[in-house]
Parts: structure tokens; C-alpha cells; sequence
């Protein structure tokens, strides 16, 4: 059986991370073998790449914030997804490309003919066959980011941007979901944890069901 390779995306606070490891735990009990992932840092290099990346003491030139994303992926497809997925195993990534479109594209300003010729280098193809875009609006994951720092400035470089920046990477996450809704599945999460996970397991259970992993939608 080939490997499922599914994306979990969205800007910071949307609760993408919370709920990969709780639909991981969800889907490993059922005796599911699964791969949890993330970039940046899904590898010993990425991890390097992504504390220089992100450290808010940092100043890090934009395209030099690009080509880094993209070293990071590189060595992730090559090391980490392309064996997962020929091991048939499910792959779950707290972000891939599509957050090079929105964070670097329209974020940054870099244009998409780049962007895509980056993602195509670094990527040589490999594509979800499934992304849950997590959406939440700009002022409450500012709301969230402070709670999750105590109420401090926000953590990380990515945090610390503004809510213009943030507000044009959420609109351009909300178009690729509007450009590709067949792989692009938007999850509202203005909504208790409960609630969201329900709606994550309701996608993800019948597109795994789907592929030949789980035989019933109760895992």
C-alpha cells in the first residue's frame, strides 16, 4: 500500500498543532502507523535552520528567510517524507508549501512565478494528497499567541510581525483553499478543541477509509 502524505496549515494560533497530535493519538489507537512532522524542523538540519529562523533576535534578510525554508524542505522531502511514503505509512505535516505561498509570497511580497520555481526545486514534486486549512481570524490568534506567551510580545520573528503581514498570509491560505478545494479542506476553528477535532476526524477518517489505511470510521 502507497503512503498518504496530508498537510495540516494556517497562521499561528489556529490551534494546527493541537489538534495533529490529537488526531495522531486518535488515529495511532486505532493501530495506525503514523508520521508526525513539521517545518520548518523536521529533521536534526531543520531543526538548526529553524532556531536561526525564527529567533525574534534575528535579523534575517527575506530572501535569505525563502531560500532557508526552502534548504529545510529539501532535506525534509529527502530524508523524512519520500521514505515515509514509500514505507506506506501516513504522514501528517504541521505545515509544507502552501505556507511558502502564504508566508513568503504574499507575505513577504516575493512573486508567485519564484515561488513556485523555489517550491518545485525543493519539493521535486511531492504534493499532499489532502491539507486541513485551520481558519481563525488575525485578532484572535493575536489573542491566543499572547495568552500562549503569558501575555508577553509574541514569541518568535513570525509572531512578531504585524497584523497587516498576518492578515495577508491568512487571505492568501483562504484563496489557495478557494484555487484547490478538492485537496484543501477549511476547518473553522472558532470553536471549542472538542468541536474542531470532531470536524478534523470527520475529514480525515473517510479520506483515510478512502486510501485503503482504516477499514472504519471508527479507526
Amino acid at each position: 500500500m502507497a503512503g498518504t502524505f496530508i498537510t495540516f496549515e494556517g497562521i499561528d494560533g489556529s490551534g494546527k498543532s493541537t489538534h495533529l497530535r490529537l488526531l495522531a493519538d486518535f488515529l495511532r489507537s486505532g493501530g495506525l502507523d503514523v508520521v508526525l512532522t513539521r517545518e520548518p524542523g523536521g529533521t536534526p538540519v531543520g531543526n538548526r535552520l529553524r532556531a536561526a529562523l525564527l529567533d525574534a533576535s534575528e535579523e534575517v534578510d527575506p530572501l535569505t528567510e525563502l531560500l532557508v525554508f526552502a534548504a529545510d524542505r529539501a532535506q525534509h522531502v529527502r530524508r523524512v517524507l519520500r521514505p515515509a511514503i514509500e514505507e506506506g505509512r501516513v504522514i501528517i505535516s504541521d505545515r509544507y508549501a502552501d505556507a511558502t505561498v502564504a508566508y513568503q509570497g504574499a507575505g513577504r511580497g516575493f512573486s508567485a512565478e519564484l515561488i513556485s520555481e523555489i517550491i518545485a526545486l525543493a519539493t521535486e514534486g511531492l504534493r499532499p494528497e489532502l491539507t486541513l486549512l485551520f481558519n481563525l481570524s488575525v485578532a484572535e490568534s493575536n489573542t491566543r499567541t499572547r495568552r500562549r506567551t503569558n501575555g508577553q510580545q509574541a514569541g518568535d520573528r513570525l509572531d512578531a510581525e504585524t497584523a497587516e503581514f498576518h492578515t495577508r498570509v491568512r487571505d492568501a491560505y483562504l484563496r489557495l483553499a478557494e484555487t484547490e478545494p478538492d485537496r484543501i479542506k477549511v476547518i473553522e476553528t472558532n470553536r471549542s478543541v472538542e468541536e474542531t477535532q470532531e470536524c478534523v476526524r470527520k475529514v480525515i477518517v473517510p479520506f483515510l477509509i478512502g486510501r485503503g489505511h482504516i477499514r472504519n470510521a471508527n479507526c
